[in-house]
């Protein structure tokens, strides 16, 4: 299928430019950067999963987050490789790139560099970084595609199919 390779590569992208965005996190960002009213870049790590959930889980939550997140991206990756349509192996290689680059730093650190920091004033989203954003934009596609699949379709059966009714010819 062609879409292999595409989604391949776009997975490996993902994985490429989170873990090099990383690099660039724990390397320049001793000190937050304010890229304007609503965006920071602001180092942090995080031992748990979204929002900090199972943050204390110590060693062995550390193996068994690495163990489940791995367990789940080869689950996606097999998907996309048996999937026919493009319009859901895409965002399938969207979540499954995200999912390798946050066990790369599980693996690497115990934790997860996050850096991107949203806010409105003083309210913060919790700090992500392009693995999760990845991982949010592929989950939403993949549920837009799911939905638009769920639609009714014209096929050669009906006749008319999507044609207003005619009236009738009174006589």
């Amino acid at each position: 299928m062609p879409h292999r390779t595409f989604c391949l590569t776009l997975s490996l992208t993902v994985l490429a430019v989170d873990q090099s965005t990383k690099l660039f996190a724990r390397a320049h960002l001793a000190e937050p950067i304010s890229l304007g009213p609503l965006l920071d870049l602001r180092l942090g790590f995080n031992t748990g999963v979204t929002f900090g959930l199972f943050a204390d889980g110590g060693e062995l939550g550390r193996w068994i987050l690495v163990a489940g997140t791995a367990a789940v991206a080869l689950w996606l990756v097999t998907w996309v490789w048996r999937e026919t349509r493009l319009a859901i192996a895409a965002p399938l290689a969207l979540v499954a790139g995200g999912a390798l680059g946050n066990i790369l730093d599980r693996l690497r650190s115990g934790a997860v560099t996050d850096f991107i920091d949203a806010h409105i004033g003083s309210a913060h989203w919790p700090t992500f970084n392009l693995a999760d954003a990845a991982i949010v934009i592929g989950a939403g596609w993949l549920l837009l595609a799911s939905l638009r699949r769920g639609a009714p379709e014209a096929t050669k059966d009906a006749p008319n199919a999507g044609s207003r009714p005619r009236a009738r010819a009174r006589t």
